[in-house]
């Protein structure tokens, strides 16, 4: 007759035998884990030499070592490498299909012109291994009323054509009353202004990659970076302190699924329009 307890109850690994086999996770980037001893919580952002770096909402970063100690969603598991990306049909920021030994064009006359630092920085970091491929230069453009000059001193053509990314382009705004006057004027065929309608190119990330419902409302006569570094309570007493919160939103930024689709259709119709041949 099979004994179901065993024949005996002190034999070595009784112990073992009783525990429940705790998960293996690979330590992905942006997976959430809790740090069982402290209740620390952070996302991953890097795995290296046998650690692995969380960052918690507030951006604070802390190093640990991989293996137990961790709990997911209130139970525990242990860490391990995550597996090298398999090298099939790779995927760019974008969504795009990386294209395989590929080099940078030489880049093309015509030019993607972005208003704002802040706005360069996120199309690069999404789009840039694209427009790499494709030889399109992203240009910082300082403000949208400095258009014109630079409109008259290299004038677009069917082989030089200008895209132009705004912030807050709504209908009765200056951008807008802008855009509508290089559309009829004699460049117009040659130059394409779009942009999403948010106040400022911050809020074309999504709320969920840094972690909040939503972004707080800003009354009118109060600095918007400002208020919204106030708002999250993060610093916000120096240029620099919006400085380092934009690299805080930006360093969360992976992929298009981060950004709005205001944003997405935008930049996509640029490039189509810089990329097109000519007439």
């Amino acid at each position: 007759m099979d004994d179901r307890y065993g024949s005996d109850v002190l034999a070595a690994g009784w112990r073992e035998r009783a525990k429940k086999p705790v998960p293996q996770v690979p330590a992905e980037v942006d997976l959430v884990v809790e740090v069982a001893d402290d209740g620390f919580c952070g996302a991953v952002t890097r795995v290296q030499g046998g650690t692995v770096e969380l960052e918690d909402r507030l951006g604070r970063k802390r190093l640990f070592p991989l293996g137990g100690g961790f709990l997911i969603d209130g139970s525990a598991v242990r860490l391990t490498v995550p597996s090298a990306a398999p090298q099939g049909n790779r995927r760019t920021a974008s969504g795009s299909f990386v294209v395989a030994d590929q080099r940078a064009r030489i880049a093309l006359p015509s030019r993607i012109l972005v208003e704002g630092k802040h706005d360069a920085e996120l199309v690069e970091k999404v789009w840039g291994a694209d427009l790499r491929v494709e030889g399109v230069v992203v240009e910082f453009l300082q403000g949208v009323d400095l258009l014109d000059e630079l409109l008259a001193a290299e004038p677009p053509s069917a082989t030089r054509r200008y895209g132009v990314l705004v912030d807050h382009l709504v209908p009765g705004s200056k951008e807008s009353r802008i855009a509508d006057a290089v559309a009829r004027g004699p460049h117009g065929r040659h130059v394409r202004i779009v942009g999403h309608p948010f106040v400022d190119v911050w809020q074309c990330v999504t709320p969920r990659t840094i972690g909040i419902e939503r972004w707080p409302e800003i009354p009118r006569g109060t600095d918007w970076k400002t208020g919204i570094c106030r708002a999250l309570g993060w610093p916000s007493e120096t240029q620099g302190d919006t400085g380092r919160a934009w690299q805080h939103i930006l360093s969360k930024v992976h992929t298009f699924r981060d950004l709005e689709p205001e944003l997405l259709g935008r930049v996509e119709e640029l490039i189509d329009f810089v990329t097109a041949p000519a007439e």
